[in-house]
């Protein structure tokens, strides 16, 4: 009856412990009103998401800067959404490359930091700058 008892025990326990292993704890870093320091935005907010490994950018530019950008680019749109993979090196979060291999961007993040930087390297030359300011960050857990 005491093997029983251990069996059942043991089992019990397994579940509860499987179980808390299972549950999976994932954080969303939210920026918002961002103040870039070339470009006006009405709205301007960037959205790190760690468990997918994807940055979502939203933002409206203001009259002025849309005008601005649209005489140089007519597939400018004055309300935009953009998606980037992010990948965390040390204390760092980086977007994915653009332009690669001779001259690629890409931004910059730390966790907590309402700094946003952008890396520029050219012929292995890199440099690191200041684009934006952020008023506001917060950081979501959601469990799953």
């Amino acid at each position: 009856m005491k093997k029983n008892n251990f069996k059942i025990t043991f089992l019990f326990f397994s579940l509860i412990f499987i179980n808390f292993q299972t549950i999976v704890f994932s954080e969303i870093m939210l920026l918002t009103g961002c103040k870039n320091l070339n470009d006006g935005f009405i709205k301007n907010e960037y959205i790190l998401d760690f468990e997918k490994s994807l940055m979502t950018r939203n933002y409206v530019y203001d009259t002025k800067t849309y005008k601005k950008h649209r005489i140089t680019d007519l597939s400018i749109k004055k309300e935009n959404t953009l998606e980037k993979f992010l990948y965390m090196d040390k204390d760092l979060i980086f977007t994915d490359k653009v332009g690669y291999p001779q001259f690629y961007t890409q931004l910059v993040f730390e966790k907590n930091n309402p700094m946003i930087n952008i890396k520029t390297v050219i012929n292995g030359e890199e440099a690191i700058s200041k684009i934006s300011t952020c008023s506001k960050v917060e950081i979501y857990e959601k469990e799953s």
